[in-house]
């Protein structure tokens, strides 16, 4: 089981640490609840250090980015991100990433923690006949995520530049909490705002230490996992192995968005034909009519309690109070406002299909 360069830092503070994508990782410190209201209403910061960083350089990077991603990547420009995933041969979804332009011919790729080996050989078998330069930075790299609607007021004395400037989904390299080359990138996976900083893991601790410093009026706290679990969910963003899996596809999954078929990517043409042809079954959004908590794994009904699905990821909302949840269900039962059934051990619970996100600021 792995570390993070800050896992001393949370044990000290007492936080619940579980084994998560190989690494000992802290899923909560005072409890779920109250660290997702933090991030609603003012900021947290957690330690994302456990996800993957790959460098893609030279002049056949962007070729070889472009061939793997489902998002066209030429539209990016220096200092700007792009959300995309990794098509597989078979329709499925080997990952979804960051990709973010760092100069000319350099590109970062951020992936999921529990992919870094199974994302590296998939690119690194396209790259044998591309020829880009590529470097696994994974272990060497540290990810922060501070995030919520006080980030941007609580941060700023720890940068010279204007944080607020920083559009969302666009990023600086620059100063950072005394470290002078750091991504202050104002992406995350919450919804509430902020900004996820990118440093070496030399580096960390003493921006960890800072950040806490600076947004100790502001109220910040040390979030975990479970929070971020639950703030991503009434985002309705996809969690990868709940929502998207290597057997499901962009298109069904609702990745219509990142998927661009004005240029060639791995299996493009079947998804181009499915795109023609329509998917069979679609990614839902539900809100519980009653009050029961939705799980992943449970079974989708139709109204004649007929299996028509399976719930992906679901949650008792801490926001709304009510049990929110994602889950495939054939395409002619994916309607807005329809009714189906959630099975709830030994009986169903009726809940209504609805829009993402579940929670509006």
């Amino acid at each position: 089981m792995k570390d993070t360069a800050l896992t001393k830092i949370h044990m000290a503070l007492g936080a619940k640490m579980v084994p998560f994508a190989g690494y000992n990782m802290p899923v909560s410190y005072e409890g779920v609840n109250i660290e997702h209201e933090t991030v609603r209403t003012t900021l947290g910061v957690f330690d994302v250090s456990h996800m993957g960083e790959f460098l893609i350089e030279g002049p056949k990077a962007l070729n070889l980015i472009q061939k793997v991603s489902s998002n066209d990547a030429s539209k990016l420009s220096v200092g700007k991100a792009q959300y995309s995933c990794l098509p597989n041969e078979d329709g499925g979804i080997v990952d979804d990433l960051i990709i973010y332009q760092i100069k000319e011919e350099t590109y970062l790729l951020v992936v999921n923690a529990s992919n870094i080996d199974k994302d590296w050989n998939h690119i690194k078998k396209y790259n044998d006949s591309i020829g880009a330069i590529m470097r696994n930075l994974s272990e060497d790299y540290s990810l922060l995520a501070i995030q919520g609607p006080k980030a941007v007021e609580a941060m700023q004395s720890l940068s010279s530049h204007d944080l607020a400037a920083i559009k969302f989904y666009n990023f600086i390299v620059g100063d950072f909490a005394g470290i002078e080359h750091v991504i202050i990138s104002a992406t995350g996976y919450t919804g509430s705002g902020g900004f996820e900083i990118y440093c070496k893991n030399s580096e960390v601790e003493q921006i960890w230490s800072k950040v806490i410093e600076a947004g100790k009026d502001f109220g910040i706290k040390p979030i975990g996992l479970a929070a971020r679990d639950t703030l991503r969910l009434e985002m309705g963003y996809c969690l990868y192995g709940n929502d998207i899996n290597d057997t499901t596809s962009p298109l069904e999954a609702g990745l219509g968005w990142v998927t661009k078929f004005s240029k060639e990517f791995v299996n493009h043409k079947a998804l181009a034909k499915q795109k023609e042809e329509g998917v069979s079954k679609k990614l839902i959004a539900f809100e519980m009519d009653e009050k029961a908590i939705p799980r992943n794994g449970y079974e989708i009904k139709d109204t004649e309690e007929n299996l028509i699905g399976m719930v992906t990821s679901g949650t008792m909302s801490p926001s709304m109070g009510k049990g929110i949840g994602l889950g495939y269900v054939k395409t002619t039962h994916a309607k807005l406002g329809e009714k189906i059934q959630i099975q709830i051990r030994k009986k169903t619970v009726t809940a209504t299909i609805v829009k993402t996100p579940f929670y509006k600021a």
